[in-house]
């Protein structure tokens, strides 16, 4: 079975999916610039969402930067 990759070549489980992952390659591995284009297209998307939707675009950002934080401080709390 040598053409399945061993466990320990495989790329990470983020970078195998099939839109996400290169996302994610890019902005962790790509030029310094990169995560900035990332960050303006979170907030691009998210004030298209709140254009649309109105205050549930609006309330659904708060949600998941809540969350998105409250990981954060859990995360750095256990080291």
């Amino acid at each position: 079975m040598a053409f399945l990759p061993r466990s320990g070549d495989r790329p990470p489980l983020l970078y195998r999916l099939p839109v996400l992952g290169r996302m994610a390659r890019e902005t962790l591995e790509g030029d310094e610039d990169t995560p900035f284009y990332a960050l303006a297209a979170v907030v691009s998307l998210w004030a298209i969402a709140v254009f649309k939707f109105g205050y549930a675009g609006l309330i659904t950002g708060a949600l998941v930067m809540t969350v998105t934080m409250l990981l954060v401080l859990i995360r750095l709390t256990r080291g």
